[in-house]
């Protein structure tokens, strides 16, 4: 037992030595400003690209709703041989764009004045659709009948009767 106690004291004496040489040395500040630019640099690297994931999911989902809504207004055409005048008239609950935005739709057939200067082209000027036109605003919020238009790029559309559903400025 006495060789035993002499061992603890030992042991206790290197880990008291240990613990005060790790105790005292911390961290310099070049460590922690290393530290701190490092993980900003990850940061900046990271935000824009995870930025422009969740823009692609928006847009995506955007689209997916467009989809639903055409084959709501699909379906009552075929009950009611006419397109809707407003989306109101599907009898269903339409979403919000990704956005928080309604969903612009418009009836070519319409009896509302001014109808035929707000009906959306594309660059060569030729309507996108036969019979409405279907579209989200985007991210601004904001839309121009012609797709050339800046405030009209980020729009998401349904165009060509649902041939091509995505961002109006890769249509």
């Amino acid at each position: 037992t006495k060789i035993s106690r002499s061992m603890s004291k030992v042991l206790l004496h290197s880990c008291r030595s240990t613990l005060r040489r790790a105790v005292g040395r911390g961290f310099t500040l070049l460590e922690l400003m290393a530290a701190v630019a490092g993980t900003g640099l990850l940061a900046a690297i990271a935000l824009p690209s995870y930025t422009a994931i969740v823009e692609r999911q928006k847009v995506g989902q955007a689209g997916r709703d467009l989809q639903d809504i055409a084959m709501l207004i699909e379906r009552y055409r075929t009950v009611q041989f006419k397109i809707p005048e407003s989306l109101l008239d599907l009898g269903a609950e339409i979403p919000k764009d990704p956005w928080g935005r309604d969903y612009q739709f418009l009836n070519f057939d319409s009896p509302a004045p001014g109808v035929n200067g707000k009906i959306r082209k594309d660059h060569n000027l030729h309507p996108l659709n036969t019979q409405f036109d279907l579209y989200s605003p985007g991210k601004d919020g904001q839309s121009k009948p012609p797709l050339t238009a800046k405030a009209s790029r980020d729009d998401v559309i349904w165009a060509r009767d649902g041939g091509f559903v995505g961002l109006a400025e890769d249509f």
